[in-house]
């Protein structure tokens, strides 16, 4: 091991010794260290970081889209799961960690992006530490995506890069055919669970012309509805995850029962919807395809 290697290692004995300690007993710490600094949209722009973590799924979808692949030193297990992530592919030979503090902090970042639940003790770990951090928030529509876009492209270094970004959705979204205005759809998960407003599935269903039956029906942003409901409520749609076109489970089975069979179907891939970024335009692209399709 090399000097310089020796001293690094040295200097992360301690936080990995409170790390563990913390994450086996769920408790916090005292520390001397300035809690993390935040960056904000009206943050100056300072040197572009060159170890950078993600520690939620959005957060690495948009790492992989707009830093440079030396930059970053650590994404999510899900980064690589083809079932969740969009980048899967991009993300294959990239650092993945499992969700221990003590992996980010032996990665030593000089940017953490997406700090999660606050619960997690170990994530109260790692706000307490000296890092520059983008607390990403969720987007539950077009405008939030364009902002987590802008957000992170300005962390990261490379501002332009969402700018060129956002120039390529936008002028693909306005290429979208034009759907059938009025038609009435219902995102229908497995064991019956019903996507309501004020999300991102919501909003593509709104960018494509159609009426979001959760909404029609005064439902919250997530309730559950029965086959007997569905049956009845007769949507012109019922919109899917690709992956339960086949029964596979109990969770799946009940979207093929025979009462659903007269229903249109639109099968969209979770990794397109589970998170607002560039994969946005994929979900709005198969969905309006799907519907004039009908």
């Amino acid at each position: 091991m090399g000097t310089g290697k020796i001293h690094r290692y040295v200097r992360l004995v301690p936080r990995l010794a409170a790390c563990i300690a913390l994450a086996a007993i769920g408790g916090s710490v005292s520390s001397a260290d300035t809690p993390s600094a935040e960056i904000g949209a009206d943050t100056a722009q300072v040197a572009a970081p060159r170890r950078i973590v993600s520690l939620n799924l959005c957060a690495d979808q948009l790492l992989v889209a707009l830093a440079d692949r030396s930059q970053i030193a650590g994404l999510t297990r899900y980064a690589s799961d083809p079932n969740m992530s969009d980048v899967a592919g991009a993300a294959a030979s990239l650092p993945v960690f499992g969700g221990a503090a003590e992996e980010v902090l032996a990665a030593d970042p000089d940017l953490v992006i997406g700090m999660p639940a606050r619960r997690n003790p170990a994530i109260a770990v790692l706000k307490k530490q000296q890092y520059r951090s983008l607390d990403l928030k969720s987007a539950h529509d077009y405008e939030g995506i364009l902002k987590s876009i802008r957000d992170v492209a300005r962390a990261v270094g490379h501002p332009e890069r969402g700018e060129a970004l956002i120039a390529r959705m936008n002028a693909q979204l306005a290429r979208l055919p034009k759907g059938s205005s009025g038609k009435v759809a219902a995102y229908y998960q497995r064991r019956g669970y019903l996507t309501g407003t004020g999300t991102l599935i919501d909003d593509l269903m709104t960018r494509v012309g159609l009426v979001n039956l959760a909404g029609k029906l005064g439902k919250p942003s997530l309730s559950q509805m029965s086959l007997e409901e569905m049956a009845a409520a007769q949507p012109d749609f019922i919109v899917i995850d690709s992956a339960t076109q086949k029964v596979t489970d109990q969770g799946t089975e009940m979207l093929h029962h025979p009462i659903l069979r007269g229903i249109p179907r639109i099968a969209i891939p979770q990794a397109w919807t589970v998170c607002g970024g560039p994969a946005y335009v994929k979900a709005a692209r198969a969905m309006a395809a799907q519907v004039n399709a009908r």
